[in-house]
């Protein structure tokens, strides 16, 4: 059995910014002239991680946490204060030619296609940029296409287009060179849940059909939940949790909820001691119990009531990820 290649490596990276400071008004505008102030923030601090090839991995945190600067840093973008990275083998702040084919990193709030004109000129573009041949752009094109459903307004001036279908494009134009390494950064900002849903499906075959190595970084929960099962979660600067997307539920988050629609009025005597209420009115109540007693519980409610409908439910992973914050 071979040893399975860590696509990225990241050891101790840290990423500072000086910030210059300036009081207000006139008088704040003179004195910077001939003494400014300068204030270090730390947007990254010793953070360390590997991620193996083919893996489709969460990078999640509050906004400043630290997951866009990362990423440029990954990406050669930004030069690190401290720390080693390694990207397929190669430093990213050394920018290699060979090294920028095999990355490429789209960022939901960025536009690299040409406003007036079509997509198809973009991709056009990019084919020479990457020095992608004439059949290998052709399969590319056909089987992206196909995954996204684009041929029908691909020739359509890019300001024309609705942001479903810019973000389609904009994907496409940062594939068509086949990154082995794929860097997104909310790539569904804004879109509505049925373009969210055709983005998230459209990911998970790019990750199993060509064995990409992708970091997403999302604040939609169900981005995350829908595709990866490793979660990183970052908060000012500093990984809080690096693992398993299940052991972090089981961990932070040892309870069910038990949502019960009564037929009668029920006694709240009875319901005393089976765990606490997160919401009650009548006829929903909904109680949150620990997991090992979420069945038992169930029981007890079905014999001693008259109840309608009763389902048990994992808690929401946005209801997890805030406990973690929180702590």
């Amino acid at each position: 059995m071979g040893l399975v290649m860590a696509a990225i490596s990241v050891s101790h990276l840290s990423k500072n910014y000086q910030t210059f400071q300036k009081d207000p008004g006139l008088v704040g505008s003179i004195k910077s002239l001939f003494s400014r102030k300068y204030e270090t923030v730390k947007a990254v601090s010793d953070i360390s991680f590997k991620i193996n090839e083919g893996e489709l991995v969460g990078f999640i945190g509050p906004n400043g946490a630290g997951k866009t600067t990362t990423l440029k840093c990954l990406s050669g973008l930004l030069y690190p204060t401290k720390g080693e990275l390694s990207v397929l083998g190669f430093s990213p702040f050394k920018r290699e030619k060979e090294f920028l084919k095999q990355i490429s990193l789209v960022m939901g709030q960025k536009n690299q296609l040409w406003w007036d004109l079509p997509a198809v000129d973009t991709f056009l573009l990019n084919k020479e940029i990457y020095e992608v041949s004439d059949s290998d752009y052709k399969v590319t094109i056909d089987e992206l296409s196909k995954l996204l459903d684009i041929s029908e307004f691909i020739k359509i001036p890019v300001r024309k287009l609705s942001l479903g279908q810019r973000m389609k494009v904009e994907l496409i134009a940062a594939l068509i060179h086949r990154p082995k390494v794929l860097f997104l950064d909310e790539p569904t900002i804004g879109l509505d849940v049925v373009m969210q849903k055709n983005l998230r499906e459209f990911i998970k075959e790019y990750n199993s059909r060509y064995k990409a190595t992708i970091i997403l970084t999302s604040h939609y929960m169900g981005d995350v939940e829908a595709l990866c099962k490793r979660i990183i979660i970052i908060d000012h600067g500093k990984i809080l949790f690096d693992g398993l997307l299940s052991d972090l539920v089981k961990k932070h988050a040892p309870y069910k909820l038990i949502k019960i629609i009564f037929k009668d009025f029920p006694n709240p005597q009875k319901l005393e001691g089976l765990g606490t209420v997160k919401h009650f009115e009548y006829p929903n109540l909904t109680l949150s119990v620990s997991a090992e007693k979420s069945n038992d519980s169930a029981s007890f409610l079905l014999k001693n009531f008259s109840i309608e409908d009763i389902v048990i439910e994992d808690p929401q992973v946005e209801d997890v990820i805030r406990d973690v914050f929180t702590k």
